[in-house]
């Protein structure tokens, strides 16, 4: 799964339809196979691999109100 890059560029229109036959074709699958297709669409947005750490570092801004 290394080789592969999302193109973020492509944006599709479908009907309704279309859309119900893609949400059936995850249906024929097994758990864990949606678990694959699920965890390798999160590492592709994130540009991520499954052995990077988590960054657990939490930065925020927060104004108080007084």
């Amino acid at each position: 799964m290394d080789d592969f890059r999302m193109n973020r560029n492509v944006v599709s229109k479908s009907t309704f339809e279309e859309a119900d036959d893609h949400v059936t074709f995850y249906k024929d699958k097994t758990p864990l196979e949606r678990l694959k297709a699920a965890c390798f669409i999160i590492n592709s947005i994130f540009v991520v691999t499954p052995a990077t750490q988590v960054d657990k570092k939490v930065t925020f801004a927060r104004k108080h109100v007084k």
